[in-house]
């Protein structure tokens, strides 16, 4: 048998996580000394403790790891974990790319580079008869907003589908504030509707009303960057010498099965001349 601290050290672990991991009943020692208290450990508990190590580094929970090495989760399900923490650790990487693009691109800029286009547009905006969901979102930006309205989309394409009703496009979605406090905001998200269609279940029939002039900017690629370019219309809007005077849309030009990277969404601010 090891002692704790031999066991530690041939297992490339330190002796106050051995003592963590029997606390929680993870890796408990062979045997007790009643006497002293002494912990040791057999040979035959590096396999655990080993498996313990490799799926820690992995990044994967404690507790999730406890089935790994109780037996308690079976080969398939140690599979599906797996590719879980895998696909996990994909979105992470995308999202850590995507931040040294707007890194990279504020770098630039400070730097003295060319910035983002000033392809801003002046235009009036009909009214439109359309069937919209709502959800509620913690706050304004991407790292608030996009955790909600795309699940808020699934649910309206579901009761439109339900209804047999064809989703058109353009797709929109709002993005109205509570009050006037830096709190929660109800998302808005729907598709066009046609006058003979049936209303779906759990959907609104809503006319989103003509704006007789807003400032117009297209948005090329992933969502995460979209508020650079609101950030910039805003600034043009100021410059410009308007005012923005009503709940900005997002308008959703090429979207659904592409990338993210192939998307292509208008940024329509209703403003006023100062």
């Amino acid at each position: 048998m090891y002692t704790i601290g031999e066991f530690a050290s041939f297992g490339r672990v330190s002796v106050r996580m051995l003592r963590h991991y029997d606390a929680i009943g993870l890796l408990k020692p062979a045997r007790v000394d009643p006497y002293s208290g002494y912990r040791y450990y057999e040979p035959e508990q590096f396999a655990a403790l080993g498996r313990i190590v490799g799926l820690r580094d992995l990044g994967i929970g404690l507790e999730q790891i406890r089935g790994v090495v109780d037996g308690s989760t079976d080969a398939a399900a140690h599979r599906a974990l797996l590719h879980r923490r895998r696909a996990e650790l994909e979105a992470q990487i995308a999202a850590d790319r995507a931040r040294i693009s707007r890194l990279d691109e504020r770098l630039h800029h400070l730097e003295g580079g060319a910035v983002m286009s000033t392809d801003v547009e002046l235009k009036s905006i009909p009214s439109v008869t359309v069937f919209e969901g709502r959800a509620d979102a913690p706050g304004f930006g991407p790292e608030n907003a996009s955790p909600v309205v795309g699940p808020l989309f699934d649910r309206v394409a579901g009761a439109l589908e339900a209804a047999g009703i064809p989703l058109r496009d353009p797709a929109y979605a709002l993005y109205e504030a509570v009050d006037d406090e830096d709190g929660p905001i109800v998302v808005r998200a729907g598709f066009p509707a046609d006058p003979g269609d049936v209303d779906p279940e759990g959907l609104e029939r809503v006319e989103l009303p003509p704006v007789e002039l807003a400032a117009s900017l297209v948005h090329h690629g992933v969502m995460a960057r979209i508020g650079d370019s609101w950030m910039h219309l805003m600034r043009w809007i100021e410059e410009s010498g308007y005012s923005p005077s009503g709940i900005g849309r997002e308008v959703y030009l090429v979207s659904g099965m592409l990338p993210e990277e192939e998307w292509v969404t208008e940024l329509q601010q209703p403003v006023t001349k100062l």
